[in-house]
């Protein structure tokens, strides 16, 4: 119990003090308001007319300032000054008959508005435990001062001092909960953010190792065959040559058949195989021309001679160009698009750029997913994509693809 109070009321450390979003200047001003508050305090309290007031109101506003810096320490000081603020007051005539003494000034006015200020600023830097006990000790040391004096006195006005010091606590321990539960708030939503990513790149790598499947098993049932046709295409071929060429393509069927167990896990999630073979460039008409029907303005040129790719090209080409759409189409209704391919030596360029929308576009769940996918697409194959607005209002995809001649 004694460890407890001593780490919370002694050496516990203080969160900062929120700062206004802004310049450097604005982000101050909260510090300069509560200097400027216990100054006009120490102001008022001098005009009271009681010499005790104004040294007293000194050391209540430096609490109130250390607070800004030393929450805890403030809270001590401040504690000190209503101790022996507790038992000043010079002496007024109340009644025609004796004199009464006047209130002290830790149940002033001053008093109350400087320490509510001063436990608004604990609240906002410390725990709620250690606030609670701050303030069940100075509830103590008050009702510790008051015992013994006449009933009436002064009990009204610490009554009125103890419900403007518990308000302003409560008032700050709800904005400190407060500002808590939303950086929270903001760490757990950065945090699913960055899941969403992840798996969303996870199943964009997925999708893609779905499609090349196809690819990959073309390429190893056409090693089988010609390793099971080559022996037949060579006169007397020696034992060795025909081993050789078995092992091949025993190892080609083999592979194969590992590469559908790999398929199938990754379609075991996804339902049923999709059987249908996978585009290739020369389809891009037939999306444009869907495109176009679902009402898309549409251009396309191609430039360069065309000439055959590896499948793996032609499949990750075709699929950039049809996501690139998808995304004009839901982003940029009434745009008109114009579609590039460009055959350079060596590389396959892609270009998809829009206009700026006719409309605004309906919002959509999972923005950047499918550029998250294109870019997936062309780094597997080593090359780059870039997306991003026109000086005009539109947006432009383009993508660049090393694309040797297939043998």
């Amino acid at each position: 119990m004694i460890g407890t109070l001593r780490s919370d009321l002694w050496t516990a450390a203080a969160d900062p003090l929120p700062r206004m979003r802004g310049p450097r200047p604005l982000a101050r001003l909260p510090h300069v308001l509560v200097v400027l508050y216990a100054v006009l305090m120490v102001d008022a309290a001098g005009g009271h007319g009681d010499p005790t007031y104004s040294p007293l109101a000194i050391g209540q506003a430096a609490a109130v300032v250390l607070a800004l810096f030393r929450p805890v320490p403030a809270w001590w000081v401040s504690l000190l000054v209503m101790a022996v603020g507790s038992q000043t007051g010079l002496p007024v005539r109340e009644h025609p008959i004796y004199l009464s003494p006047g209130t002290p000034f830790s149940w002033s006015s001053f008093a109350a508005a400087l320490q509510a200020m001063l436990f608004l600023l604990v609240a906002l830097r410390v725990r709620p435990r250690a606030l609670a006990e701050m303030v069940a000790i100075t509830v103590l040391v008050a009702l510790a001062f008051l015992v013994g004096e006449p009933w009436g006195h002064h009990t009204g006005a610490a009554a009125v001092w103890l419900v403007i010091v518990l308000a302003a606590a409560v008032i700050g321990a709800a904005l400190r909960g407060a500002r808590v539960a939303r950086t929270q708030l903001v760490v757990q939503e950065e945090v699913t953010a960055e899941e969403r990513a992840r798996r969303a790149v996870l199943e964009a790598r997925n999708r893609i190792a779905r499609e090349l499947h196809d690819v990959v098993a073309h390429h190893m049932s056409v090693i089988s065959i010609q390793a099971q046709v080559a022996p037949h295409l060579v006169e007397n071929p020696s034992q060795e040559l025909k081993d050789n060429l078995a092992g091949i393509r025993q190892n080609a069927v083999e592979a194969l058949a590992e590469l559908r167990r790999v398929l199938g896990v990754l379609r075991s999630a996804d339902g049923p195989a999709d059987d249908a073979p996978q585009p290739t460039l020369d389809q891009v008409d037939d999306l444009i021309a869907k495109v176009r029907i679902a009402g898309l303005t549409v251009t396309a040129t191609t430039t360069g001679e065309p000439r055959p790719l590896s499948p793996g090209i032609e499949l990750s080409a075709f699929r950039i160009l049809q996501e690139a759409l998808s995304n004009a189409m839901r982003h940029a209704p009434g745009a008109s698009v114009r579609v590039e391919i460009a055959y350079r030596p060596g590389t396959l360029a892609l270009t998809v750029r829009n206009t700026a929308p006719r409309r605004p576009a309906p919002s959509s769940h999972g923005a950047g997913l499918g550029l998250l996918g294109m870019r997936e697409r062309a780094h597997m194959l080593g090359g780059e994509l870039a997306a991003g607005p026109t000086p005009d209002g539109g947006y432009e995809v383009t993508a660049a693809l090393p694309a040797e001649d297939t043998p």
